[in-house]
């Protein structure tokens, strides 16, 4: 079951139809019987097969649209005649379609190329990735009719193949041609217009969904199928994979790859070593290739780096969730650790959100050396600013002292002193002589020793009165 996984073309196919027979179409939830009344909106655009002939009181047709009847369908007058269970005589509604949008993930299903359903397997796709990607091929049921908004953020939504009314369109040219016929206006509006290429993936390492610029729509779309809010998890710190719409308990691994790294090698890998084991009976796994932004500062998109991520959850409950998933994740990793060349893989990095861990536990085969590096960096820069420290104690380094001034010093601040040869200073009272350096060093000398006291200078008497 799990090697269809492996398979190079991706095949999606369209759910909802716009089929006469499908009770879900109408908004009484049945189809109309021969005493009802049909009634198509005037200005609603349609495309309905019919697989079947039936009979009817009345019908009101579009302004636009088409019916698509397939052989020995019709419609005949009801001649009056009972049918069993069509008494009612209601009037009967054909329902919206205008709201069944492509980037809804929930109107989408993986299929084999032959139409069958995939099994609910251990392989998942993030989000974005459910929604046909550039390279994948695109498939409505034969005997169906169909209505899609193609609203997106791109002009052109690039796909390898379409398949629809039993016809597959695998090259530019069959598709031009469809494009040009009656029924595409109908199946297909909105602002974004499909394009078949016919080409597969060029990279044996895989290409990128690029859904990325119409994620808001996918989420907008999932969440609103759920109650427009993504579901608590029952983990601490859930992890938030790239092109998922909501936060998982488990594990994610991020993968740095060579040249020499193949996809669907290491795919099949991890599926038959690891996925297949019965200890990870209960773990799902989703792997693709993924542009991860790279910003300057945290702020400013910078670039994207192209990398494998692998997504792993489990259905464990209570403290256990998403423990298997991190067993499987540290299997991978050491698996990488051991390969890594062989398989090329450069580096990797394991993210974990279980049940009992308030946060993420982060852990490489690739990450020791950046983790030596970094402490051995703070290391020396410790030793470089103690260095700094103790030449500058010891007076071997003087560094330049810079000094703000601020208004509250200015009227603290002294007056600036005089010039080193002036002693003295002048008082426009007198004209009294400031005694020389030598004198002065000399009385206080003879002073200084008296009773300890402190002495001063006056101009106004001399040194025999100040001792009477």
């Amino acid at each position: 079951l799990l090697l269809p996984a492996a398979a190079t073309a991706v095949y999606k196919q369209w759910i909802p139809n716009t089929n006469f027979e499908t009770a879900s179409n109408w908004d009484n939830g049945r189809v109309p019987c021969a005493s009802d009344v049909v009634h198509f909106e005037k200005n609603k655009v349609v495309s309905v097969f019919v697989r079947s002939p039936h009979a009817l009181t009345d019908m009101y047709l579009p302004l636009n649209g088409e019916l698509v009847l397939a052989s020995g369908a019709g419609f005949a007058a009801f001649d009056g005649s009972w049918e069993p269970g069509c008494d009612s005589g209601a009037t009967v509604r054909f329902a919206d379609a205008e709201h069944h949008a492509w980037f809804d993930p929930t109107l989408w299903q993986a299929v084999s190329p032959g139409g069958e359903l995939e099994p609910g397997g251990r392989i998942f796709s993030v989000d974005e990735e459910r929604v046909p990607c550039r390279y994948d091929d695109v498939m409505f049921q034969p005997e169906t009719s169909f209505r899609v908004n193609v609203d997106s953020s791109r002009r052109v939504i690039h796909l390898r193949s379409i398949s629809l009314m039993g016809q597959m369109l695998s090259s530019p040219e069959a598709w031009a041609g469809y494009l040009q016929g009656p029924s595409a206006p109908l199946q297909f509006h909105g602002n974004g217009t499909l394009q078949v290429t016919g080409t597969d993936c060029p990279d044996k390492s895989g290409c990128a969904c690029e859904n990325g610029l119409d994620g808001h729509r996918i989420c907008t779309a999932l969440l609103r199928a759920s109650g427009r809010q993504c579901p608590a998890p029952a983990c601490q710190s859930p992890l938030q994979p790239l092109g998922h719409c909501c936060r998982v308990c488990g594990a994610t691994i991020s993968l740095d790859f060579t040249p020499d790294f193949d996809l669907q090698k290491y795919r099949g890998r991890l599926v038959q070593a690891l996925l297949s084991q019965p200890k990870y009976a209960g773990v799902q796994m989703a792997i693709s290739k993924v542009h991860k932004a790279r910003t300057f500062l945290g702020v400013i998109p910078r670039s994207s780096t192209p990398l494998i991520q692998i997504v792993l959850i489990d259905d464990e409950t209570g403290a256990q969730t998403g423990t298997a998933a991190e067993q499987m994740a540290a299997d991978i990793m050491e698996d990488i650790a051991q390969h890594s060349e062989a398989l090329g893989i450069s580096s990797g990095k394991m993210e974990v959100a279980t049940g009992s861990t308030f946060s993420k536990q982060v852990g490489s085969h690739a990450l020791s050396r950046i983790t030596v590096g970094t402490v051995f960096g703070l290391l020396f820069g410790l030793l470089l600013l103690g260095g700094i420290l103790f030449l500058y104690r010891k007076g071997k380094l003087r560094l330049p002292a810079l000094r703000v001034p601020r208004p509250w010093d200015r009227a603290e601040d002294p007056a600036s002193p005089a010039p080193a040869s002036d002693k003295g200073f002048d008082n426009p009272m007198f004209n009294v002589e400031p005694p020389s350096a030598g004198a002065g060093e000399e009385m206080l000398q003879e002073m200084a020793p008296r009773d300890h006291q402190v002495f001063y200078l006056n101009p106004l008497y001399d040194a025999s009165e100040t001792e009477t």
